[in-house]
């Protein structure tokens, strides 16, 4: 099925069709991306709990974006910026409306560096939302990523949050790992 998904996802004649029968069926998500006042306020929520004293920003499927976004535009200087389930490198659908766009780079189209001295990639093989597996492919080769066994609640923020990879991505932008 997610190889299914990945193709439709690639192909900007079946992205619409994708669009309405995957990801845009879920209300925020459109929401989101369709209304710019929800999208600021989203932002703004964030970037005001930024403070000098935050090291560290862990989003979970749209808050990832959120975050994704709002750390490009506050150019925080945070170590690590640990997406969970993050649906962020889907073409068409996620990553060609993220702010700021994507940019051209010698092998296609990539991602901005959101001003993370670190950012690690945790994702379920299983989770569907998190359909591009591998966020190097669109960030860059500096994005690190790690793999977890979710089970049955693959895109469930628990276990992601549960995770021994999680927890040492936070304990190192502590410094306590």
């Amino acid at each position: 099925m997610q190889r299914a998904l990945r193709a439709l996802s690639g192909s900007r004649f079946f992205a619409g069709l994708a669009e309405r029968a995957l990801l845009f069926d879920l209300r925020q998500v459109r929401r989101y991306f369709q209304d710019s006042a929800v999208r600021q306020a989203a932002q703004h929520v964030l970037a005001e709990a930024l403070t000098d004293e935050v090291r560290v920003v862990v989003g979970h499927s749209l808050g990832s974006v959120v975050a994704y976004e709002t750390l490009c535009a506050s150019r925080a200087r945070l170590r690590p910026h640990p997406p969970l389930g993050s649906p962020l490198g889907i073409r068409n659908l996620i990553f060609d409306r993220l702010q700021p766009p994507p940019v051209d780079g010698p092998d296609g189209k990539r991602g901005v560096w959101p001003g993370v001295g670190r950012w690690v990639n945790i994702v379920d093989e299983g989770d569907v939302v998190a359909l591009v597996k591998d966020l190097r492919t669109v960030f860059g080769p500096d994005v690190e990523g790690f793999a977890v066994s979710n089970g049955a609640t693959a895109h469930d923020v628990r276990p992601y949050l549960t995770a021994k990879e999680t927890g040492q991505a936070i304990c190192d932008g502590l410094g306590s790992g």
